[in-house]
């Protein structure tokens, strides 16, 4: 069986690296630095993938952008909601939010999108795209590397105990991706007190 799985993510597991990191990929990537550790995967070859694939990605959705902007405003709901908060880490950050666009959960494809829709450089985009791709495929493959070296520092047979690490791996993931909800709804918490407000006021005021 584990020979088995092996052979199979030497086969199929780069290029479904390569579409998750086109996507978001966060999640997927840290997977598969942690199977790295546990050689299933060549942990230079997840970099690579994942630096093709998010590389690729975000030059696709920019101009994407740039070609069917307000079309994608007008049809997707969820872009043209964003598209606001988008503009103003735009405003905030300059260029510099070519960069940190994949860091910024939630707004990983909106942003490129948005980019391409101003009159942003396509040839400064593509290279502060590359230098984000290349630290981001580093930052998150090595995290979950180095979640495999650390267990190592306390368990000795740590590939007998391989499915429970991924377990506890998928949930610390988990826990983030929750956590950025909660915090999303904090934040809201006095936008909707207003609308509760105005409610209530409209029902007292008819």
């Amino acid at each position: 069986m584990h020979e088995f799985f092996k052979e199979y993510l030497q086969v199929h597991g780069y290029w479904v690296l390569f579409l998750g990191t086109f996507l978001e990929g966060e999640a997927i990537l840290i997977f598969a630095g942690f199977l790295a550790f546990g050689g299933y995967l060549n942990i230079y070859l997840v970099m690579l993938s994942a630096l093709a694939g998010s590389f690729l990605g975000d030059q696709f959705y920019f101009h994407v952008g740039r070609r069917k902007g307000p079309f994608l405003l007008k049809f997707f709901s969820s872009i043209a909601k964003k598209f606001r908060k988008a503009l103003k880490l735009i405003e905030r950050y300059g260029t510099f939010v070519a960069f940190i666009s994949r860091y910024t959960y939630g707004f990983r494809i909106v942003l490129p999108i948005i980019l391409g829709m101003t009159p942003f450089p396509s040839r400064s985009f593509l290279y502060l795209n590359l230098a984000s791709a290349l630290s981001w495929s580093i930052v998150f493959s090595m995290a979950g590397y180095l979640f495999g070296k650390a267990a190592g520092l306390f368990i000795e047979d740590v590939g007998r105990y391989e499915p429970y690490l991924l377990l506890a791996l998928g949930t610390i993931v988990f826990c983030f991706w929750i956590s950025h909800f909660v915090a999303h709804w904090w934040r809201q918490r006095p936008a909707r007190a207003r609308l509760r407000r105005m409610k209530l006021r409209n029902l007292q005021n008819p």
